[in-house]
């Protein structure tokens, strides 16, 4: 790691106070009820490994990898301790310098190396579905849950990703960049077409522009900095080229894990000859909610008030400390909106989390879906895929992204 990001980390570490307040909101904790399976706990092994240069251990290693990175640590925090650097540190220092077992190296290499790819990514799932009916005979229970999150349906590729500009149906009031994703491009095509209507619809001119990719959360979770960062970079030269082109008003994401990445894109290049470029992008990054509710939610043409139970992502509500915007956009088109107990608890997805630690995001899965079915919802909205297939797996009710529910509200196709 570079000083400036031991620097940081330790800067991080001294303020944290050891209070115990984010072990109360912690998932991991409420599961397995080891200490050591809450933030206060990984601190400490965080803390004892990078300040004595230690070759991490197994145990701490299990203790790091088991953490979901859903930041609600943050959101209790009295203190303001930035976990998320810490613990994204801390991953980084573990891939360089502990060697895992060969079939968890080989798992994550094949990660890194297809989900961020959504040509590799879409062969898989082909793949992934001729496998199911031989899941049982599968080893690794990892490898099961992959399976498992096959979609029986895998959609065909949608136009409206390749680089290109969609104009605004009305007067023009932005002009706005579409992040369009790497798995979500794969997994549900609906939702960048959803957005794009939403958005011209609402005067804004739309550009995919060329050379956008993912955003690198995947293998920045995973540790794997070098390639996160060539994949962010692609990402900030493709913007950067349109900021000085004609222009952008906003960076719309409509998928919370990427945008709490992008957000942070300042950060991760701060030492970077990227550094301003970064810290531009950053500051135009919007979640897609941010932007309708600046714009104003034109008067909703739909006709039926469903009960919509709303799920709050992590990484939106966390990551990006957003929480009114989403749901006062869908009643404001109409929607009746409740939310489940405990709320702020993540569902289990989290990224990867779901392929690496099945176990574990298959009782906080159950637990959501437990609490989202009590609310009695006709249908459950939500602003992330990840949550979006998580969900889905393990309930008959349908689970849609909000701006597929705001599309049809101002005049869109009904998305259900």
């Amino acid at each position: 790691m570079t000083d400036a990001t031991t620097r940081r980390s330790n800067e991080i570490l001294r303020s944290c106070v050891h209070c115990g307040f984010c072990t109360a909101t912690c998932p991991t904790y409420k599961v397995l009820g080891d200490e050591l399976d809450s933030p206060r706990g990984r601190i400490y092994l965080i803390k004892d490994m990078m300040e004595n240069g230690k070759v991490p251990d197994r145990q701490t290693v299990k203790h790091i990898d088991r953490c979901l990175s859903c930041l609600s640590c943050m959101t209790t925090c009295p203190s303001g301790v930035h976990y998320m650097h810490l613990v994204d540190h801390a991953r980084e220092y573990i891939e360089k310098n502990y060697k895992r077992r060969w079939d968890d190296r080989a798992l994550r290499w094949i990660l890194g190396k297809i989900l961020p790819y959504p040509g590799r990514f879409r062969l898989a799932l082909i793949g992934g579905k001729l496998a199911k009916p031989f899941r049982r005979l599968l080893p690794d229970a990892r490898l099961r849950a992959m399976l498992d999150m096959v979609p029986a349906q895998i959609p065909s590729p949608s136009f409206n990703d390749r680089p290109q500009t969609f104009a605004a149906e009305t007067g023009r009031q932005k002009r706005v960049a579409l992040l369009t994703g790497c798995a979500q491009r794969v997994l549900n095509t609906d939702i960048n077409d959803a957005t794009i209507r939403l958005l011209q619809r609402h005067g804004c001119e739309v550009v995919i522009p060329k050379g956008l990719g993912c955003c690198g959360a995947l293998t920045h979770h995973m540790g794997k900095t070098d390639e996160s960062h060539r994949m962010a970079a692609a990402n900030i030269r493709a913007l950067v080229a349109e900021l000085d082109g004609d222009g952008l008003d906003a960076v719309v994401i409509n998928t919370s894990g990427c945008g709490t990445t992008v957000k942070d894109y300042g950060h991760m290049f701060r030492d970077d000859p990227l550094a301003a470029d970064a810290a531009r992008v950053s500051a135009l990054a919007k979640d897609i909610s941010e932007v309708m509710n600046s714009i104003g939610l034109r008067e909703p043409a739909h006709a039926e008030p469903l009960r919509v139970a709303y799920h709050a992502a992590c990484s939106l509500q966390h990551g990006q400390q957003i929480r009114a915007a989403p749901k006062d956009l869908l009643k404001a088109a109409g929607f009746q909106v409740v939310e489940p107990r405990d709320g702020h608890i993540c569902c289990g997805s989290a990224g990867i989390y779901n392929l690496m630690q099945p176990e574990i995001s298959s009782q906080l899965k159950s637990r959501k879906i437990t609490t989202l079915e009590a609310t009695a919802p006709q249908v459950i909205g939500a602003g992330n895929i990840g949550c979006m297939m998580q969900i889905g797996s393990g309930t008959d009710i349908p689970v849609v992204h909000i701006a597929e529910l705001l599309d049809w509200a101002t005049g869109g196709p009904k998305p259900l």
